[in-house]
């Protein structure tokens, strides 16, 4: 299958497993505070990632672990963001924010390392970012008790997410995703033991029905969300153009308004109309003829 038609699978199953990832985090909240959701996601994804990716890291040319380092870093910040975030806002609407990646991956592109963007990607970025506000908007109509100030978190979260597509895209074309992956975790793993260890762990009763749960969602969030997505995003950044890539945070928000939907969550008409316009503005993205 050629990288034209095969980029466009893997959007659509970044979309279904990150799309259900803010619903997986709002639940495992209910049992456990956002540094253990944040933690024990980068733990058990690193154990995981060991036992399946361990050989790979052997092919990781030794100029490169530098940017291993520093993509792992970066990576390692935003799922403790979201996490504090969604104390005080939807999930829907945290998958919503996110959808400014695209534009930061776009800016960064442009101003740091001098990508050549055409005028129909730019619209097509700029269209989604319309259609993300227009979601979050509607969203602040539906539940007005939302703590909006905690929307900064999911903003920082994007632009991170954003310099790291940039990273992988201009240093570690050349080196396997798999590589990229278990090197990644096995950096940014003592952090996640140490942040663990800070929180009030002892206290955690696994006979408790609600902390069962959040470990069962975490574990799900780490084995999808986390391992089998990273390694896919990490394939989808060698064949496809940055700005196409972080598009996929403009079809998060479907996925999330369904799981919001059976969680009991509220879908208006605008809200459909404003989807709609962000999958426009994805189509536009891709429409540079070499991405």
């Amino acid at each position: 299958m050629s990288n034209k038609n095969l980029k466009w699978i893997y959007l659509l199953i970044l979309s279904l497993v990150w799309g259900s990832s803010y619903i997986l985090i709002k639940k495992s909240l209910i049992g456990l505070t956002p540094l253990q959701v944040g933690s024990l996601r980068t733990i058990l994804s690193t154990l995981l990632l060991l036992i399946i990716g361990y050989s790979s890291i052997k092919t990781i040319p030794k100029n490169k672990w530098k940017w291993i380092a520093i993509t792992g870093y970066v990576s390692f910040i935003p799922p403790f963001l979201f996490a504090y975030a969604q104390t005080e806002i939807d999930s829907a609407l945290a998958a919503i924010l996110n959808s400014l990646t695209p534009l930061a991956t776009l800016l960064i592109g442009i101003g740091f390392y001098r990508f050549k963007i055409d005028s129909k990607q730019i619209s097509g970025v700029i269209l989604g970012l319309i259609g993300s506000v227009l979601l979050m908007y509607q969203g602040s109509i539906i539940n007005p008790d939302q703590n909006i100030v905690y929307v900064i978190f999911i903003i920082l979260a994007s632009i991170l997410y954003a310099l790291q597509v940039n990273l992988l895209k201009v240093y570690l074309q050349d080196v396997s995703a798999v590589a990229i992956t278990v090197g990644n975790f096995i950096f940014i793993f003592p952090f996640a033991v140490v942040i663990f260890f800070m929180t009030d762990y002892n206290e955690l009763d696994l006979n408790d029905k609600d902390v069962s749960s959040a470990l069962f969602y975490i574990l799900i969030l780490s084995i999808f969300g986390t391992v089998f997505a990273k390694i896919l995003f990490n394939k989808f950044v060698q064949i496809a153009s940055p700005v196409f890539v972080s598009s996929v945070t403009y079809t998060l928000p479907v996925v999330a308004l369904f799981w919001g939907l059976l969680d009991g969550e509220v879908f208006t008409l605008n809200q459909l109309f404003a989807t709609i316009v962000i999958l426009i503005g994805v189509y536009l993205a891709n429409k540079k003829s070499n991405s």
